[in-house]
């Protein structure tokens, strides 16, 4: 039935006619929301299983649907460590995200699974040459620093720095590779002096690759204070950042906020290399968006045979 005017259906008398009593919006809607619905994500064994873990791993749902479509797209790529096939699966983060949040509240943490917080900002950490007015000698500024050692595409420029324990008694080497963000994390069983940070570097320095010893930038803290033997030991020249600059080592600055989340503020650090090693490893398995959705492990095990390896930009 159409109105006399202008032939516009009048409200209502298509349901009449056909014996219908309309329903409206919010009540259809309703209904929906009663349907159980179950999840994509659980409805796929192999893809439930792959969040699950990666989740367990520490990674967020962003490198986790981003290192889906690379393994899609790119036959040769392999699995991460302790990641189970999806089975050529894929998934959006949005999708992770709603997942997670149909859970009932603290059953993923019960689990193991905990999701990674926002990170606040970090107060400046004052180095220690900065406290104790100590001066270096013979320190090379970041200034004279060669452009290579700049530049992200060339492989080989460490970023370096200690991350301090509860009452400042105890500390842990932190060196991240530009290229890669490859992080390597050191105890300091002799304490965080010149002499055992000097220590610690040599012995770990020196089973790198001539072409992966290009330079280390750190800052003006006296731990460095030996660079000199540092540098004739393995060829490694060190660098100093310009006080209160800590964007200078960005990305050390950004993996000593990662590591954080297992060595907090206000916590003695241990010098328990197997338990350091374990939180490098999984820092460097989680896939960083920066690098494609590779790992920096992946990465740095090219860069340990291949020179120059053009992944990042």
């Amino acid at each position: 039935m159409t109105g006399p005017w202008f032939g516009v259906s009048v409200p209502g008398t298509r349901w009449k006619a056909a014996g219908i009593a309309p329903v409206s919006a919010d009540v259809r809607a309703q209904r929906r929301r009663s349907r159980p619905q179950q999840h994509r994500i659980d409805a796929v064994p192999a893809l439930r299983a792959r969040v699950r873990a990666d989740l367990w791993a520490s990674r967020t749902p962003r490198q986790i649907a981003g290192r889906l479509r690379v393994e899609v797209r790119n036959g040769c790529v392999g699995l991460m460590e302790n990641s189970p096939t999806a089975e050529g699966l894929t998934v959006s983060h949005e999708a992770i995200y709603r997942w997670i949040y149909a859970h009932p509240k603290g059953e993923l943490a019960r689990e193991g699974i905990l999701l990674r917080s926002k990170q606040t900002r970090r107060k400046r950490r004052v180095p220690p040459g900065e406290r104790t007015g100590g001066r270096i000698i013979g320190m090379v500024s970041i200034d004279d620093r060669p452009e290579a050692a700049s530049d992200r595409r060339v492989p080989g420029a460490w970023e370096g720095d200690l991350i301090i324990g509860a009452h400042g008694s105890t500390a842990a080497v932190t060196l991240v590779e530009r290229h890669s963000r490859y992080v390597i994390i050191l105890g300091l069983p002799e304490g965080k002096n010149a002499d055992g940070v000097a220590d610690v570097l040599i012995d770990r320095v020196s089973d790198l690759p001539k072409h992966l010893r290009g330079s280390l930038t750190w800052d003006q803290g006296t731990e460095m204070a030996r660079h000199a033997q540092l540098t004739l030991a393995t060829e490694l020249p060190v660098y100093f950042a310009h006080p209160r600059s800590p964007w200078e080592r960005p990305s050390n600055e950004n993996t000593n906020g990662l590591i954080r989340e297992y060595l907090p503020k206000g916590t003695e650090i241990t010098s328990h290399q197997p338990y350091l090693d374990a939180i490098a490893d999984e820092l460097n398995n989680r896939p960083r968006q920066t690098l494609g959705f590779y790992t920096p492990k992946e990465i740095f095990q090219q860069l340990l045979t291949k020179p120059v390896v053009a992944t990042t930009n």
